[in-house]
């Protein structure tokens, strides 16, 4: 197959390269990174990292080493500024690299506020990155006041970090209620619930209006007319897909890299998979933002780049830590039009429906509800609303039937 070099050195990146070498990919791979750190977990961020409870290197996905055995070179700290599919080459700063494979791994990045309401100024953050947290840790403190913009798993998990850390923490959400994108009433009402009893002040309908400050952020207008004093911002509204060197190369885009079920984009011996793309499913085209997709997926275009030529078919779960709440998500709620609730010993289960077919489950502290609905979407099994619903019934003996 010759040479791969891979562009994007996180999850997908680093999964990807790593599965070459597993089936036996003999040449070259090069994985390139534009941070300088080698490829790292991102979830601990903004939860353990920022609490202090996980040092830097446990991010890392592998030590320095394992990528030296393997012969697959990092290149950390390069940026890519152009894709030349004609001559199958990428441009670096000062350097031109040839191909015979392409896989573009570039992953998402953060929304920003715009500068116009102050989105520029010194103490706005996301917390997508390692360099960002880095920046953000020291400000941490008992006392400090925060606005977190975004009423998201991103928003309410730094949130989370903040009130755990005995900060004051104001957080809005402009939409009505918090997780309205991604989850039931049901599952919002135990978040809000739980973020409520721990002193965060979250209000929801009410978007940010304006920054306020000069050589740094120093306050906030709401759009209900409110005036915070706030120490920083936290910014939690969102990613979007990295695609912009892929588009200007003439590669299909559209909210995302285009791919087909096998990772391949419109242009020849070019593949890509994570967070970036866009690829099909069940009859639509998806973009899933989640380290599963990003390790299956690339895994997926791996084996592809050596022939195996096997659709991808996810199975998308997803999880987040909010102090005590482990909240586990197995499937895609999308459509729904029907949530069943089932009790556990320590917390609750929420069955997602549409039409009377089971969609989703998202399971607060409830590993084993989560764990069933899992193995039932796993395995082309269903589940009655009525049996969800029902606290006496053996989930688990579905799985045998």
């Amino acid at each position: 197959m010759g040479g791969v070099v891979i562009v994007g050195a996180g999850q997908a990146g680093a999964s990807l390269a790593e599965k070459l070498r597993a089936e036996g990919h003999a040449d070259d791979i090069t994985l390139i990174g534009a941070e300088p750190e080698p490829p790292y977990e991102r979830p601990p961020l903004s939860k353990g990292y920022l609490l202090g409870d996980v040092d830097k290197e446990r991010l890392y996905l592998r030590p320095l080493s394992v990528y030296e055995d393997k012969k697959i070179t990092l290149r950390l700290g390069m940026g890519v500024t152009k894709i030349n599919p004609a001559s199958q080459t990428i441009s670096c700063e000062n350097e031109v690299i040839a191909y015979d494979q392409l896989a573009l791994t570039m992953g998402s990045t953060p929304n920003q506020l715009p500068a116009k309401i102050g989105g520029d100024l010194p103490g706005v953050y996301t917390v997508r990155a390692l360099a960002c947290i880095d920046k953000i840790e020291p400000r941490f403190k008992a006392g400090a006041r925060v606005l977190v913009v975004g009423g998201g798993y991103i928003g309410l998990e730094a949130a989370a970090v903040a009130a755990k850390l005995k900060m004051n923490v104001t957080l809005v959400e402009m939409a009505e209620r918090i997780l309205g994108r991604v989850a039931a009433e049901e599952t919002a009402d135990v978040v809000r619930a739980r973020h409520l009893s721990e002193g965060v002040d979250i209000r929801e309908g009410v978007g940010l209006k304006k920054l306020i400050g000069e050589d740094h952020v120093e306050g906030a207008i709401l759009t209900d007319g409110t005036e915070l004093d706030v120490d920083f911002v936290i910014v939690g509204t969102g990613i979007q897909p990295v695609s912009s060197l892929a588009e200007d190369a003439g590669i299909r885009c559209d909210s995302g890299i285009v791919v087909d079920t096998y990772g391949r984009t419109s242009v020849p011996n070019v593949w890509a998979a994570g967070d970036c793309t866009r690829f099909p499913y069940k009859g639509e085209m998806l973009r899933l933002e989640s380290v599963q997709n990003a390790i299956d997926q690339a895994e997926n275009v791996a084996i592809n780049m050596l022939g195996a030529n096997e659709p991808y078919n996810p199975y998308p779960w997803f999880w987040s830590d909010q102090y005590d709440l482990k909240l586990q998500i197995a499937g895609l709620n999308t459509g729904y039009d029907h949530v069943v609730t089932r009790q556990a010993s320590e917390g609750q289960s929420h069955w997602y429906f549409k039409d009377g077919v089971f969609l989703a489950v998202d399971a607060i502290n409830a590993g084993r509800h989560y764990m069933i609905g899992k193995r039932l979407l796993e395995m082309g099994k269903t589940i009655t609303p009525e049996l969800a619903g029902d606290e006496d019934a053996d989930l688990k003996a579905l799985l045998k039937a």
